[in-house]
């Protein structure tokens, strides 16, 4: 008896599975180091392999990605032919574009142990056309918007005839509506949508809805997500013909033998930490140097895209020295942003990711050691996402959240509530004093005293981190009535507070008594445009006020005209002379955008019209002036004659 329960499979191992894996995927599984499958892997291979529908709910770095794309490559190797050309087979739906593109290469490096699939990955990256073949194989393609145009994805759909296409819900709806992109039901075997609720939640419902219209009804429908929304409890009801839903939670033991339930894996530990918006870089510095071992890869969250663009320039001078930083939010370009992301991920000195919530969810990121949330997020949802990029497939990792004093701590109790316990952090022991706080901002500050960009940067930065405080859903917690701005325009490390109503009656130049207009630009160019429009302000200041001292009064402009009493001298004019100005280059262009289109006979026609009302003009310029000199000229006389 005993050499057979030794032979036996053990429950929870790839071979357990029925039907049993491919030779090849278990190749693929154990050069991954994937040893056995999670639970939701299991969950879903033994029901996804079959012929129903999956609606799959698993807590962030749970697998979800092998759980979906193993049968879905399986299903297209089942075929007992090749797949016809330009018939589409498989679909799989992504919010982002970086997550998009981090479901293709996990795929690419999947396939690649399936030989025939294999064979044909060069063709992707090259102009030749993909050979026919005499079995099944797995063709994918990425569609995402800003690195490619439609009319290439198009291209090179008709050259490598793919039979699964992995993108974003725009570019895929864009390819699907051409005539020679063909799902037919006759071939057309499964949909995913990964992220199901963001996609919902970004609206994307129309693109869903065109792409759902090209697609078979007969097929298998796979929505997987760490959270789902009532959206898309509405569209497991329209959208899906036989739906199994699967949960998988994670539970743990409180004090008290009370058992709760996780959203988060328990590899990761979740803390907080409660300081001042002026001690939250010095605690990220001290995170960064006590953590052992040092973290190789961490990554920071702000609120606002301008908040990460500011501090990716600043905490250069202010971080322990060895780490590097790279920052990824949505106003970059879509080359610049795959460049850093792929920057990020291949890293091989420690690294600091700045980022917004555009990285909060679905990308896998190998070794994240640490993630910091500078400032909370809006949606309680997204915290649990945040923290999830540590602490993946099973790897330990520490999400620290910082909270100001007093109201926002109660964010403790509220995430509490959602099932997402949070503790303080102990370990390591931070401790910033007013000191650590004071030469952080000096350093800061320091860099923005010697380029005026990066002043402008932080007026900027300042601004839209307030506005988005505003925003929190949790408003009774994120109180604006209860900030310190002047902390926090410490912690910012502003040389002076921005011009908003929220601060109006406080001391905007913080008792720094810094000169803002004497901050140059680093940039020779910029300087010098500078210096001559301040020249030109000063100038028309002087003339403002000489004419005030000769008796002109307040009302009087620089050119001397008579103004409305209450008007403004802020800048209201100018911007309106530039308006105007802006206004007439468009209209001379129009115009001669029209005269060039116009034949030589119409233009003859156009100067004649021209001159003639040129000579109206002259005339009756000449009568009002005969009129304006001639005696009683201006008084009216009546009707008679």
């Amino acid at each position: 008896m005993a050499p057979e329960a030794r032979a036996r499979k053990a429950p929870r191992s790839w071979d357990a599975l029925t039907p049993s894996l491919a030779q090849w995927v278990l190749d693929y599984l154990s050069s991954m180091g994937f040893e056995q499958p999670t639970p939701v892997q299991k969950s879903c291979l033994d029901i996804f392999r079959g012929n129903k529908d999956v609606v799959v709910e698993a807590v962030t770095g749970s697998g979800k990605t092998l759980a979906y794309l193993i049968p879905v490559v399986e299903r297209l190797l089942r075929s007992e032919e090749p797949s016809k050309r330009h018939h589409v087979q498989a679909i799989i739906i992504s919010p982002t574009r970086e997550l998009a593109s981090q479901i293709y290469n996990v795929l690419v490096s999947f396939i690649k142990f399936h030989a025939p699939s294999a064979d044909l990955l060069p063709y992707a990256k090259s102009d030749e056309k993909r050979p026919a073949t005499t079995e099944p194989v797995v063709v994918p393609q990425l569609l995402v918007g800003g690195t490619t145009k439609a009319a290439e994805d198009l291209s090179t759909f008709l050259r490598l005839s793919p039979n699964i296409l992995i993108g974003t819900p725009g570019r895929l709806a864009e390819l699907l509506s051409s005539p020679y992109v063909k799902a037919p039901s006759s071939s057309f075997e499964v949909l995913v949508m990964d992220e199901a609720d963001r996609l919902l939640d970004l609206g994307f419902s129309q693109e869903l809805t065109r792409i759902l219209g090209y697609l078979p009804k007969q097929r298998r429908t796979g929505l997987f997500s760490a959270s789902l929304s009532e959206a898309v409890e509405r569209l497991i009801t329209v959208g899906l013909l036989y739906p199994h839903k699967i949960t998988v939670r994670v539970k743990s033991l409180k004090d008290g033998g009370i058992i709760q339930e996780r959203k988060t894996p328990m590899s990761l530990q979740m803390s907080y930490i409660v300081a001042p918006t002026s001690q939250k870089v010095p605690a990220l510095c001290q995170l960064l140097e006590k953590l052992e071992p040092r973290p190789a890869r961490s990554i920071v969250f702000f609120s606002t895209c301008f908040a990460v663009k500011y501090f990716a320039r600043v905490l250069h001078g202010v971080l322990p020295g060895g780490f590097s930083i790279v920052s990824l939010h949505g106003k970059l370009e879509p080359q610049v942003r795959e460049k850093n992301f792929e920057r990020f991920v291949n890293a091989t000195s420690p690294t600091v990711l700045l980022t917004t919530d555009i990285a909060a969810r679905g990308l896998d990121i190998p070794q994240v050691d640490l993630v910091v949330q500078h400032d909370p997020p809006t949606d309680t949802k997204v915290f649990i996402h945040r923290c999830g990029r540590a602490g993946r497939a099973g790897r330990r990792g520490l999400a620290v959240v910082m909270l100001q004093p007093g109201r926002e701590e109660s964010y403790v109790q509220l995430l509490d509530v959602r099932q997402t316990p949070i503790t303080p952090l102990t370990k390591p022991a931070i401790a910033v004093t007013p000191a650590d706080a004071s030469l952080t901002s000096s350093k800061i500050r320091a860099q923005a005293q010697a380029d005026r960009e990066i002043y402008q940067l932080a007026q900027r930065a300042f601004v839209s981190w307030a506005r988005s405080y505003l925003e929190h859903q949790a408003s009774s917690i994120f109180r604006v009535a209860d900030l310190d701005w002047a902390d926090l325009a410490h912690g910012f490390g502003l040389v002076e507070l921005p011009k908003m109503p929220e601060v109006r009656g406080l001391d905007r130049s913080l008792g720094l008594g810094i000169d803002t207009d004497a901050i140059p630009f680093k940039d020779k160019a910029r300087e010098k445009k500078r210096l001559e429009e301040l020249e030109v302000w000063k100038k028309e200041k002087a003339a403002r006020e000489a004419l005030r001292a000769g008796g002109g009064g307040g009302d009087a402009g620089p050119d001397g005209l008579k103004r409305k009493k209450n008007e403004a001298w802020s800048g209201k004019n100018e911007q309106e002379d530039v308006k105007v100005a802006r206004r007439e280059k468009k209209r001379r262009k129009r115009e001669a955008l029209r005269l060039g289109q116009m034949s030589e006979k119409e233009r003859e026609e156009q100067r004649k019209l021209e001159d003639m009302i040129s000579e109206v003009r002259r005339r009756n310029a000449e009568a009002a002036a005969a009129d304006k000199g001639g005696e009683g000229g201006d008084e009216f006389g009546g009707f008679d004659d």
